[in-house]
């Protein structure tokens, strides 16, 4: 049942993007949507600000991003689909960090905020996303990974982290030494990077210096909880990328011993301290704390954007060895 489930919410991505289909929508394709419980009938959300990114910030050819979609080709991956189902996620990020993230993008086309291409969603009236059978928000964005399937001598060397500041109270972890949840649940936590990323000096500050521009733009929109996304493979490698613009943190930093390639974005930042999801989870996790005697012992969703911004470049700073 998850394959037909996961078939038909792909069938209506493709439809989406590949045949660009907007909410203008025939009688009988409303009446279709209307019932329909998985495949949804998506559109696209803000097209014409999402058009702009594609082509004209980062360069990327418009009939290439369209043909990735089709399931006859090889390159179908060069793109990546993240489903938004809580409502929380997709009302932030439409009502208010896209404006300011078209204009950031705009201002700053290397910024390394991951590049968003699209926002598909499910114009009501559809039973399937009311009842949350399928999810009525999908967004697509780069994929930091692509290259991997077609390095044949080298794919089973690529490696990513998920990297967040691990300073921060995590339940999961913390409440009795992790007796309380399974390894699966703990194995769900931000990784851990045990090296250090050896670059030149000025590649080394230039990836500081956008990281601050970028996460000033965040803490600005009050989002936490964001991520570094990192990419390490064999410097010998040259895997391919899109027709985007590219800057070396996408491509792939090689670092000081000629041993690993390096790319690196930002994830996830659409956990905003001003929603009411947020402030209701900062409550609880406040006066939950207050009960343990560790008041100021804070989550990373709980905690404000300044103070999370603050011990994430720091978490940057502590895996960065510049050599010069």
């Amino acid at each position: 049942m998850s394959g037909i489930r996961e078939n038909r919410i792909s069938r209506s991505i493709l439809n989406a993007i590949y045949y660009n289909a907007t909410d203008q929508r025939s009688v009988i394709t409303r009446l279709r949507a209307l019932f329909s419980v998985i495949q949804l009938v998506l559109a696209r959300w803000r097209h014409d600000l999402f058009t702009k990114l594609r082509t004209d910030v980062w360069g990327l050819r418009e009939e290439e991003y369209r043909e990735s979609f089709r399931r006859d080709k090889e390159d179908r991956k060069k793109f990546l689909i993240k489903s938004l189902p809580r409502h929380f996620e997709h009302d932030f990020f439409r009502s208010d960090l896209l404006p300011h993230y078209f204009h950031h993008m705009s201002e700053h086309p290397h910024s390394l905020l991951v590049r968003i291409t699209d926002l598909l969603y499910a114009p009501p009236p559809q039973v399937g996303a009311l009842l949350g059978t399928a999810p009525s928000h999908h967004m697509v964005m780069e994929n930091l990974m692509y290259g991997k399937e077609s390095d044949t001598t080298s794919k089973d060397k690529w490696e990513s982290y998920d990297l967040k500041p691990m300073s921060y109270f995590y339940p999961e972890r913390d409440l009795m030494d992790g007796k309380l949840a399974p390894d699966s649940v703990k194995s769900r936590l931000a990784d851990r990077f045990e090296d250090k990323i050896r670059v030149a000096g000025d590649e080394a500050r230039e990836l500081r210096r956008q990281l601050e521009i970028d996460t000033q733009q965040l803490a600005d929109t009050n989002a936490v909880d964001y991520s570094l996304f990192l990419v390490r493979f064999p410097a010998s490698s040259s895997p391919a990328t899109t027709s985007a613009r590219q800057s070396p943190w996408r491509e792939g930093v090689v670092d000081r011993n000629g041993q690993w390639k390096y790319r690196a974005v930002l994830l996830d930042f659409f956990w905003a301290k001003h929603k009411l999801r947020a402030k209701a989870m900062t409550g609880l996790v406040g006066s939950f704390q207050w009960l343990r005697g560790r008041k100021n012992e804070h989550m990373s969703i709980t905690t404000n954007p300044k103070e999370y911004r603050e011990r994430f470049l720091k978490m940057v700073d502590e895996i960065i060895e510049a050599q010069e």
